[in-house]
């Protein structure tokens, strides 16, 4: 066997150079072939005049070409052929010396049967020729940039057919940002380009998966900068979108608007908190921002409340927690009394300190504590207090936080009793 090994080695050695030769002649080829759309466009344009309207043949044809055209270098070509006919000039208007088709998604009909067809020919050529997806995302950025230069049927058909795309997954909202050129913007189109296509998004899919799909690549924080910097506000956003009969997008962008207004109050507050700001000028300062950002007492409450609790280091042994616990609370009883004026955000208050102590191991048996404090500092009622105990308590620890709560819960219905027998009285 070792005489065998020379002439193997030698046998590879002179393979070598052939081989790389071989690579380099393609690459030299490869250069010199210059960037010559015509022939392709020809062969693309000669076959979908041949297939026409029958866009089940259209996807046909596309798939079987694939194997004889090159796809990969004439991407653009064949997607702006697809979409306008013919080759686009930059601005979007058709170059016109060359060939062109009558039959594309422009001159197609314009209703969102069609669309989603043409949403399906697109679909499957990107699924056959994987390599083209990327090609195709900027297809659609650029077209979106072009927008001006096409007629009103023709931005329609467009916008349908992205949120389809959009629905379908065949493109991420990253292509959004190209209506947020200034050109666009500034003149309205952005914006009701935007209503046409979240129509048909919303069409095919619901909010929750619309706002998963924006909030994957930044979008869901973005969509204000459809508008002109001047008009850029959360209450023109939701009167544009719900007069043109997209109140689900307008409320989510409202609910966007103040989950940021929320966390930066809530920063606020805490900022307030740690340098021992008087308790009214926290008040203060809580309501102003909390009318102004139409934020509920129910929502208040409960931030405040992890304000309070997240602004001390709380003692590891579970004995000294307790006094801690109460002390701290009695220092910021006014503030948590200033935002529970209705039944609801008491109830909410309860529900919150019930998941606290759960989830703080060393606060399970300050609940109590902590509930008849704040009965006593008229932070909460009997009422609420009892229509915690007997059907709103959480799961959370119930056992062992309704077992807590027993005697005082007796002890206030006795109270009310009582109370009541001498009104009797009275009358």
């Amino acid at each position: 066997s070792s005489a065998n090994a020379p002439s193997f080695m030698s046998t590879q050695r002179q393979q070598k150079p052939t081989l790389t030769g071989q690579r380099f002649k393609t690459r030299k080829r490869d250069e010199k072939e210059r960037f010559d759309p015509t022939q392709f466009q020809e062969s693309i344009v000669q076959g979908l005049n041949q297939t026409g309207s029958d866009l089940e043949a259209v996807a046909k044809f596309l798939d079987a070409s694939g194997a004889k055209l090159d796809y990969r270098r004439y991407a653009e070509t064949l997607f702006d052929i697809l979409v306008a006919g013919g080759m686009l000039a930059p601005g979007g208007t058709l170059s016109d010396d060359l060939t062109r088709t009558e039959f594309c998604l422009f001159t197609a009909q314009e209703d969102l049967e069609t669309m989603q067809a043409y949403a399906q020919v697109f679909n499957k050529l990107i699924r056959r020729y994987k390599y083209l997806e990327k090609g195709f995302e900027e297809e659609i950025k650029k077209l979106l940039l072009f927008l001006k230069g096409f007629t009103e049927s023709e931005r329609n058909k467009l916008a349908m057919l992205t949120g389809i795309l959009l629905a379908n997954g065949n493109i991420s909202a990253h292509i959004l940002s190209s209506l947020f050129n200034e050109n666009l913007v500034k003149e309205g189109v952005s914006a009701a380009f935007a209503v046409k296509l979240f129509k048909s998004w919303l069409n095919e899919r619901d909010i929750g998966s619309v706002a998963g799909s924006l909030r994957k690549v930044g979008m869901d924080n973005r969509l204000m900068e459809l508008f002109p910097a001047n008009k850029r506000s959360c209450e023109h956003f939701s009167k544009y979108f719900s007069d043109a009969g997209l109140k689900e997008l307008s409320d989510f962008a409202r609910n966007q608007e103040s989950i940021g207004a929320r966390k930066e109050l809530q920063k606020e507050v805490q900022e307030l908190m740690s340098q021992g700001e008087p308790i009214k000028d926290i008040i203060v300062y809580s309501k102003e921002e909390m009318k102004k950002n139409s934020i509920s007492e129910q929502t208040m409450i409960s931030m405040l409340w992890s304000c309070i609790m997240s602004s001390v280091e709380w003692n590891k042994k579970e004995e000294l927690v307790t006094e801690q616990a109460i002390r701290h609370l009695k220092q910021y009883s006014l503030l948590l009394k200033a935002f529970t004026s209705q039944g609801l955000s008491e109830l909410t208050l309860l529900l919150k300190i019930q998941e606290y102590c759960y989830d703080n191991i060393h606060f399970m048996k300050t609940f109590q504590k902590i509930v008849v404090l704040l009965y006593k500092a008229d932070v909460l009622n009997e009422e609420s207090i009892l229509k915690w105990y007997n059907e709103e308590h959480l799961a959370k620890g119930k056992g062992m936080f309704l077992e807590q709560m027993k005697k005082f819960v007796e002890w206030l219905k006795s109270a009310e009793e009582e109370s009541e027998s001498e009104e009797e009285a009275e009358d």
